[in-house]
């Protein structure tokens, strides 16, 4: 990393990123060490951090984490919609190169929201247009997100049966049969679903992830079962993948 000529700056904003990347409030002296910087240092851009409502200051436990104004600045960004615009562009391209359809989604609780769409020529129209919402267990890009996603997470989220929506009878239906399907997902690098959502209907997806691994999104391409024969599917998973990775590069993502 080259030297920044603000270095104060630059180090509030590693400090704001390590935060972002805990699983909760974590010590000053942890972050001093985790970043390699001197302790005084870190307390006082904690102490402006905080100042500002970046950061929060636990007294009882000497920890620090996420303030409100940071939680304002990603409210911000989903306002801005840059995930669509970016991915928009992107989207087309793979979508007239592959001539099947294909979409952007975000984890939104248990379902996938739909932010993008590109309708390939002579395609149908989908169940994914902009806005819409599915649950994520039973579409490929909500399987391919909820793969990231660490265990107790996962478990928060689908804590019973009810929780699994039933369209077309397919599995999953419990929290055992989910950890199969995901399990199957990081094995093989992306996830699909054959019928799950719309019978005679495939979909193969592929995560992006954020700056520190987290998904931010999913892409997927969606096909009359027919015109992609399921030998086929890993190519295709390939492609998507590569859209992923630069999709992931132009948010300041991590290219996996």
């Amino acid at each position: 990393m080259a030297d920044s000529k603000v270095p104060a700056a630059d180090n509030a904003l590693r400090i704001l990123s390590h935060l972002a990347a805990q699983r909760g409030p974590v010590p000053a002296s942890a972050i001093a060490t985790a970043l390699d910087l001197p302790r005084s240092s870190v307390y006082h851009l904690l102490t402006v951090l905080t100042e500002r409502g970046f950061a929060l200051h636990l007294p009882e436990e000497k920890r620090y984490g996420l303030g409100v104004a940071a939680f304002e600045l990603s409210t911000g960004f989903s306002r801005q919609e840059p995930l669509s615009r970016v991915g928009q562009p992107l989207l087309a391209s793979l979508v007239d190169r592959l001539g099947e359809s294909g979409h952007l989604a975000v984890l939104h609780g248990r379902d996938v929201l739909y932010i993008a769409e590109e309708r390939a020529p002579r395609r149908p129209r989908l169940v994914t247009d902009v806005g819409i919402r599915l649950p994520g267990h039973l579409t490929a890009s909500g399987r391919a997100l909820l793969a990231t996603l660490p265990a107790a997470q996962l478990r928060a989220l689908y804590p019973d049966s009810s929780a699994f929506v039933d369209r077309t009878g397919a599995v999953p239906h419990s929290y055992s049969e989910l950890k199969r399907i995901l399990n199957q997902v990081r094995e093989d690098g992306y996830a699909t679903e054959d019928g799950e959502v719309t019978p005679d209907f495939a979909s193969v997806a592929v995560s992006v992830r954020d700056h520190v691994g987290w998904p931010a999104a999913g892409i997927a391409i969606t096909f009359p079962r027919g015109n992609v024969p399921r030998e086929k599917w890993p190519q295709l998973a390939a492609q998507i993948a590569e859209v992923a990775a630069e999709l992931s590069r132009r948010i300041r993502g991590r290219v996996v």
